[in-house]
């Protein structure tokens, strides 16, 4: 760590191990491991990030990792019974009768038994069959025959399978989450969203929690990872000035002897949410175990300053659906394709 976060003599800062209670009565781990990308370095670092402490890993089918991320744990030596477990449904899996088979898939990658949480990786449904990404003649995603709601009655089945012990959703809006609400008998336990100092999202977060539903962070670091700046529908918004260069979280980490990284990690765990930053680099695996903080009041007004409802993570256009579409942050959204 460089000396220029090292902690301050006069301050004594406890680094915690925080976790929360899910709807269905299971602990969720505060601070996890995301592991989309470098599917070529998965499997040594999920293996050193158990080693060290993470007890939450975050993968889903589309990342293709899931046969790295399951020797990975195997390789770590911690007894699976300790590790918080999540994978997600991909798009062209949707369909009721294709949604268990889908599931069994990443279990036999995955090497375990059952899963912690499920989640639907996206409300839009593509056409079912081996491709991930079916697009028409013209290049256009082709939408499934099926629906979200669907889906999820399919994976609420799963649940008394043992397979899974918790179901939720993923990049959901306010109201694609109030249909499963009024027409399933299953409140989430998840939903997995965007959420950074630049896109704060305020009263979603508060109205998700009024219903019970956790929240875990993907992109906590916001634009610091390359792939919001080089996807074909990455939004001008994303070559703005990198969330931990923000000299206000520079201030702040100086202040308790954090890195900016630091200090926006613990943001989102002071806020009662789960944070899942992706890494293959030890340092920071180890610098990102540090960042269970308690921030004081103070310093969460100043990061609270920094809400630009900045939304870099928005396929719309590509996907063929209004993503997000009653939350903030959807404008500018790009014409591009993903894959």
């Amino acid at each position: 760590m460089s000396s220029a976060y090292q902690q301050p003599s006069a301050r004594t800062l406890t680094t915690r191990a925080t976790s929360y209670t899910l709807n269905t009565g299971a602990r969720i781990p505060a601070l996890g491991f995301g592991t989309f990308q470098d599917p070529d370095s998965q499997e040594d670092t999920v293996a050193r990030a158990l080693q060290k402490g993470m007890r939450l890993i975050d993968t889903a089918r589309v990342y293709d990792v899931e046969e790295q991320v399951g020797r990975g744990i195997k390789k770590s030596g911690v007894p699976r019974k300790d590790i918080f477990l999540g994978t997600k449904l991909w798009c062209n899996d949707y369909h009721p009768e294709d949604v268990e088979r889908a599931l069994d898939d990443s279990l036999r990658d995955l090497d375990t038994s059952y899963v912690d949480l499920l989640l639907m990786h996206y409300p839009c449904t593509f056409k079912r069959g081996p491709d991930r990404f079916p697009r028409d003649a013209n290049g256009r995603m082709i939408h499934g025959e099926t629906t979200y709601v669907d889906t999820w009655k399919a994976m609420e089945k799963l649940t008394k399978t043992g397979k899974v012990k918790a179901i939720g959703v993923s990049n959901f809006s306010k109201g694609e989450i109030e249909t499963l609400l009024k027409e399933s008998s299953t409140v989430p336990a998840v939903h997995q969203m965007e959420v950074h100092p630049y896109l704060q999202q305020n009263e979603f977060n508060e109205w998700l929690r009024e219903k019970g539903i956790h929240v875990v962070q993907f992109s906590p670091l916001g634009n610091m990872n390359e792939f919001y700046r080089q996807t074909g529908w990455s939004k001008e918004i994303a070559h703005m000035t990198r969330v931990i260069d923000q000299p206000i979280l520079k201030e702040i980490g100086q202040k308790y002897g954090k890195s900016p990284a630091q200090v926006a990690l613990a943001w989102g765990i002071n806020k009662a949410r789960s944070v899942i930053p992706k890494s293959v680099v030890d340092w920071q695996i180890e610098e990102n175990l540090s960042a269970d903080f308690e921030l004081e009041s103070d310093d969460m007004a100043r990061i609270a300053t920094l809400d630009m409802k900045a939304r870099f993570n928005d396929p719309s256009l590509d996907y063929e659906w209004r993503l997000y579409s009653d939350l903030e942050g959807i404008e500018g959204t790009m014409r591009g394709r993903t894959h």
